[in-house]
């Protein structure tokens, strides 16, 4: 028997046999899972199937990895399967909800932070074999779980430069086996499983080293902890002097940076109070540090939001504002606690801060799986709001995100592209005919783009023929062109019924002309220029002098047909 976490142990000597056994398998049905999915559109249900089991299975083969116990191993292993249930159904819900059928989308990271939390939760309410839940034990499992799944993954690492080490070196006296297995994902994958599950043992069954590692690593970051303290310090006095207008004209994403500030420290606060009051560091600095840490996260968390608020206010609410506001919000419940427990606790306000998180903790997982499952619709919220912005005219139809309406919104972005496509005689009608038709985001973002172009194809032509019209014909052929944009507008003269010439500036302000057939298909041009070196620099082409002259020229035929330049 041996101690851990203040909890007495069975020694479980056979672990890192029986793990790497385990990750090796489990890693064998991930990859079987994932080999050769097809994600063209539509995504097929088997796709979505397969990538959702494969999640599924891999959170709950991580999970007991991580938390398995010789003692009660059964409530590990059906901690494990529940997880993984839910995360399976996490990847389906949100796969189908993309239509590329991406799984790695704010839900399912939401899904997996409730896992993270509940691990140390569960581990704890094992070892106590009831509801209870010991600060300090709750508090040393979630350090300890990171940084064993830090370090496993750093062997894993290790493990394979060692092996692609050796592979190269037999493979140099023409032993290549363990080159070409290593080649192999089905091998590649188990190996992985393999040195994942038995370091995770490894390190579980070597309690003293794994104390060592806590220590160190609690230790670094109490170390930074002062110069993170005083840097948030200044941060703070000085932002209301300097004014908060350079904050949101700097071009950088405030919000994360921001959230990020608050998250670091809220981790070195946690640090330098450690698992109970006799970790609190000695002096007047750590009493400094500990303050600032614990005050800044609620003015950090506020500007968060006043940044997102102001965000969602230029350009309504998208599904990313509106994950970012929860994160602003949990922010800010934490910065709450941490000032009601200064308040409450005066100097010993580390203890009321323990009991806190806790109970925040606890809320947390809860709310993060509440909001993985497909409960609430953020597509839907952000639907409605993007397009009552379209139809109120505070966003033009050219300047429109249809991308984030058709793949990003779920079904409720895709039914208001239904609505809108109705009238295909209008912009916004072409527009959502052209998101609705989309195989994928990026061929959508060029077709939109030549649809915008057409539309404002006026803003950019200087018409040198009387009787040219801009129907949505010419509009179309002008627009696929590619040098009628914005960086370079153009002047179009009529050549005869169906051939319009084209002049543009490409780089360096070189005139290029090409010949627009309207008869033929939108994208197919001819250079109109007798000899293609002939790119003369035009300063101002909006009022340059454009004309079509006859010129003669002397040139190779075979069989009638001209071959190369003119040489005349």
């Amino acid at each position: 028997m041996t101690a851990q976490n203040g909890t007495e142990r069975e020694d479980w000597p056979q672990r890192p046999w029986i793990m790497a056994a385990i990750g090796a398998a489990s890693a064998f049905i991930f990859y079987l899972l994932v080999d050769d999915l097809n994600y063209e559109q539509p995504i097929s249900a088997t796709v979505l199937l397969r990538q959702a089991a494969a999640a599924g299975f891999g959170v709950a083969a991580l999970s007991f990895l991580i938390t398995a116990e010789k003692t009660r191993w059964t409530w590990a292993a059906a901690f494990a399967l529940c997880w993984g249930m839910v995360i399976a159904l996490v990847g389906y819900s949100t796969g189908a909800y993309s239509r590329a059928g991406d799984v790695v989308e704010f839900p399912f990271l939401s899904g997996l932070l409730a896992v993270g939390i509940a691990a140390p939760l569960f581990q704890t309410m094992r070892d106590e074999g009831g509801r209870s839940l010991p600060y300090e034990k709750v508090h040393r499992y979630a350090w300890t779980d990171g940084i064993i799944g830090g370090a496993s993954l750093a062997f894993t690492g290790l493990t394979f430069s060692v092996a692609f080490l050796l592979g190269s070196l037999f493979d140099a006296i023409g032993i290549s086996l363990l080159k070409d297995l290593l080649e192999e994902g089905l091998f590649a994958f188990s190996m992985a499983g393999a040195a994942f599950g038995a370091a995770s043992a490894v390190l579980r069954e070597r309690d003293p080293l794994l104390g060592t590692l806590q220590r160190l690593v609690m230790l670094v970051f109490s170390v930074l902890a002062p110069v993170l303290a005083c840097a948030l310090a200044v941060y703070l006095v000085a932002l209301p002097v300097t004014g908060f207008g350079g904050l949101w004209k700097s071009g950088l994403p405030e919000t994360p940076l921001l959230l990020s500030a608050a998250g670091f420290a809220f981790v070195f606060l946690n640090a330098v109070i450690g698992d109970s009051r006799d970790d609190r560091g000695q002096g007047k600095l750590w009493r400094f540090t500990e303050v600032v840490l614990l005050v800044a996260v609620l003015p950090l968390g506020t500007l968060a939001l006043v940044s997102m608020g102001m965000r969602v206010g230029q350009y309504g609410w998208t599904p990313e504002r509106l994950w970012g506001v929860t994160a602003c919000l949990i922010a800010i419940a934490f910065g709450v606690s941490n000032w009601w427990a200064l308040w409450r606790g005066r100097g010993q306000f580390d203890g009321v801060v323990r009991a806190n998180q806790k109970r925040l903790a606890v809320g947390l997982c809860g709310l993060a799986l509440f909001l993985a499952l497909p409960i609430v619709d953020f597509g839907a919220i952000s639907t409605r709001s993007q397009v009552a912005r379209l139809q109120g005219g505070k966003v033009p139809p050219a300047e429109f995100d249809w991308t984030a309406l058709a793949f990003d919104f779920g079904p409720a972005g895709r039914e208001a592209l239904q609505r809108i496509a109705t009238n295909p005689a209008t912009e916004l009608g072409r527009m959502a005919s052209a998101a609705l038709t989309a195989t994928n985001r990026y061929k959508l973002y060029e077709t939109t783009e030549k649809v915008r172009h057409q539309a404002t194809i006026d803003r950019r032509v200087r018409l040198l023929s009387p009787d040219i019209e801009l129907t949505p014909n010419v509009r179309q052929h002008l627009a696929d062109f590619g040098g009628c944009i914005e960086q370079s507008p153009c002047s179009v003269m009529r050549i005869d019924a169906t051939r319009l010439l084209v002049v543009w500036q490409g780089g360096g302000k070189v005139a290029m002309a090409n010949v627009v057939d309207l008869s033929r298909n939108p994208g197919d041009i001819e250079t109109a220029a007798a000899d293609r070196n002939l790119f003369p620099k035009v300063d101002n082409l909006e009022k340059a002098r454009i004309e079509v002259r006859t010129v003669k020229r002397r040139q190779a035929f075979v069989d009638g047909k001209p071959v190369g330049d003119p040489f005349e």
